[in-house]
């Protein structure tokens, strides 16, 4: 059984790799829990609440030496001091911006897994923090900036005049935007959305939003479930449309990032100065070099034509307690996998896909980067050759078996009419060929004409009632009883056949217009 520590983050994040709720289902994976004294503190979570979880509260020193460390963000040299020779690290740790991180921890046989580089493949959605920070992200950045925005979201009509709704312009329609423009759209504003991929249009508009294309000759797809760098003649052709959106609109969110590079300027010094005083524009991407220029790291810029720009690289910590849930339930639902015995021991398979994209050192060696994994994001196009699928014959008499089948008919009805009295064989003659023909009849019509049948039907069954009626004056009790049956049950089918057939006609029939 090996022992995890939750250890508290650095001053400035508000966040804690675990919560009481999580730590019970850590426990149940035969885990024991160590939490740093405090380390909830600043998510709402107290000590006392993790030590009802199950979890023993220790000091800073006893928590970093736990077989296994869970954190939030990449641990500094200190930090990586104090971890256990052979110690397991998992943590946002950004191996492929931050080399130094990589190389501190190829030390004393120390193993450490990225949190944010989980591949983006369907059964590792539920591990994938960048997708759970990016989604409370894209929400609070709208939060922001309806914060410095002078007016409404939404438009009203009051007595004392009338208010236009604000239009927001979301650049990038990945998690974090997608998570804005819901939230934008939900007070009422209108949003418009530009993004690389065609394929999520649909998802921009099913949330409420205009999708802008980018119109040029190439086709922008995503391989692994990240953004791309697009071409020059995209990259010009979006310049316009970000200038033209600019001076309309009065809250640009940008969110553009591509991993492992810096962001890609979207808005220019130009485009700021175009915008209507009032206006606000959160960089999402500033912490990586900024989407936008002028926008500083943690700060809040006032340009001077009145726009606030929003630097701010902890919007996810500004929402701690949320924050730190789904943070921790994605550490959980990596342990489950790399806990396949629930035996409280941490197994690491190369084999699996996910397991070796998020390793970046193991047993003290460098393992970064991983393997390439491919994620198509748009339909691929089936395969040429494809082997037919023979459909299983269904099971039918042999022909002599049919022959000895009617045969065997024939003489039962010739025994039958030898025995019985008269009129009855001529009945039976009469019944017999009406089956015969009313089966081979019947059943050469196609499925689909079945219902216009029942005109036929009802004319059959006229018959029946009209000569079941001339039967009830007979002074015979069987003879009147059969007959008042045969004409209930040939006037329900007379009745029945009329209502189906005027359903039927009734669905081809032009309505009045």
């Amino acid at each position: 059984m090996s022992r995890i520590g939750i250890v508290a983050e650095s001053a400035g994040e508000t966040r804690v790799a675990a919560t009481p709720t999580t730590v019970r289902t850590l426990i149940d994976l035969g885990y024991e829990v160590a939490v740093e004294r405090g380390a909830g503190a600043s998510s709402s979570f107290p000590d006392d609440a993790f030590a009802d979880a199950g979890a023993s509260v220790v000091d800073r020193s006893d928590a970093w030496a736990s077989e296994i460390v869970l954190k939030v963000n990449p641990p500094t040299p200190d930090e990586v001091a104090l971890l256990a020779d052979g110690a397991t690290i998992i943590a946002m740790l950004s191996p492929a911006l931050r080399a130094d991180v990589r190389e501190s921890l190829q030390t004393r046989g120390i193993t450490a897994l990225a949190l944010d580089a989980v591949p983006r493949i369907s059964r590792a959605q539920s591990m994938d923090v960048l997708s759970s920070m990016s989604n409370i992200s894209g929400y609070r950045a709208v939060v922001e900036a309806a914060h410095e925005f002078g007016r409404f979201f939404t438009g009203q009509v009051t007595a004392a005049g009338k208010v236009p709704p604000a239009t927001v312009l979301i650049a990038g329609a990945g998690v974090a935007g997608l998570a804005a423009i819901g939230a934008a759209s939900s007070l009422g504003a209108i949003v418009r959305a530009t993004d690389p991929r065609p394929e999520v249009a649909d998802q921009v508009t099913s949330i409420g939003g205009t999708y802008l294309p980018v119109v040029v000759d190439e086709v922008m797809e995503s391989t692994d479930g990240y953004a791309k760098a697009t071409s020059e003649a995209y990259d010009a052709a979006a310049a316009a449309l970000y200038s033209a959106q600019a001076r309309e609109v009065d809250i640009i969110i940008t969110t553009a990032l591509i991993p492992g590079r810096p962001a890609p300027r979207l808005i220019t010094a130009a485009d700021v100065a175009s915008m209507k005083p009032g206006s606000v524009i959160v960089d999402m991407a500033a912490a990586a070099g900024g989407n936008v220029e002028g926008s500083v790291v943690g700060e809040r810029i006032v340009t001077p034509n009145g726009v606030t720009i929003l630097g701010y690289s902890d919007l996810a910590s500004r929402l701690p307690a949320q924050a730190s849930q789904l943070f921790g339930t994605n550490l959980v639902n990596l342990l489950k996998l790399l806990t396949p015995g629930k035996d409280g021991r941490l197994v690491l398979d190369f084999d699996d896909v996910v397991q070796r994209s998020i390793t970046v050192v193991r047993d003290g060696e460098s393992t970064w980067p991983p393997p390439p994994v491919q994620v198509a994001a748009s339909p691929q196009p089936a395969a040429s050759a494809v082997e037919p699928v023979v459909p299983k014959k269904k099971r039918t008499l042999s022909p002599a078996a049919k022959s000895g089948l009617i045969v065997l008919g024939i003489a039962a009805l010739f025994g039958l009419s030898a025995i019985a009295p008269a009129p009855l064989p001529q009945h039976i003659t009469v019944l017999v060929l009406s089956v015969v023909v009313g089966f081979y009849v019947i059943g050469k019509v196609h499925h689909a004409l079945h219902t216009p049948l029942m005109s036929v039907t009802n004319a059959i069954s006229g018959i029946i009632v009209v000569g079941a009626m001339l039967q009830l004056t007979i002074p015979s009790l069987p003879v009147q009883i059969l007959a008042a049956i045969a004409v209930l049950l040939a006037s329900i089918n007379i009745f029945g056949g009329f209502a189906v057939t005027r359903r039927m006609l009734a669905m081809f029939s032009k309505g009045d217009r």
